[in-house]
């Protein structure tokens, strides 16, 4: 008995046929999530590592003192003082710097670089040194019922803020 000879030109017909069925897929690809816009990094100074210059308190009011230090106090010594209003703010020692413990749930702190515009955010009449602020730093602190603010900032030229610290980072007192 002889057999037939086999003919295997319609096996990669069939090959062909099932990987293609295996792979297809009816419904559409969705196209992928809209990516949210990456937020710029944000990098705050290092705490600065000068000492804090010595300060008056020119002004208290309820929960606002203004600072005076120095005129030719540099950025660093600045940020320095705002550091140490800070840690005395959050450990409720403010008086230990001569500094009035506010009546409330806020604070804030206005430092200025000598005292010729220190009277602008509460002297009557025209500010002393124009309508725009003078201040060279500042300190707030608001103990709201869901949140607590707490927030340094440095003034510099061109109404230009440097925040000191993430707001949003829990608070490590210092020694």
């Amino acid at each position: 008995m002889t057999r037939a000879p086999v003919h295997f030109a319609f096996l990669p017909s069939i090959v062909l046929l099932t990987v293609g069925l295996a792979g297809c897929n009816s419904a559409p690809k969705s196209a992928p999530a809209p990516k949210e816009p990456a937020k710029p990094a944000v990098t705050y100074p290092a705490r600065p590592t000068v000492s804090a210059p010595q300060f008056t308190l020119f002004h208290f009011d309820n929960d606002t003192a203004t600072l005076v230090v120095k005129e030719d106090a540099t950025d660093d010594e600045i940020e320095s003082l705002v550091w140490q209003v800070r840690d005395a703010a959050r450990s409720s020692t403010l008086p230990s710097l001569k500094i009035k413990a506010p009546k409330g749930n806020d604070f804030r702190a206005h430092i200025y670089r000598g005292k010729k515009c220190a009277a602008e955010k509460y002297a009557p009449g025209e500010p002393p040194c124009g309508g725009s602020y003078h201040g060279a730093g500042d300190y707030t602190l608001s103990k709201l019922p869901s949140k607590l603010w707490d927030r340094g900032v440095l003034h510099v030229s061109g109404d230009k803020e440097i925040e000191l610290w993430d707001t949003e980072a829990p608070y490590t007192a210092t020694k």
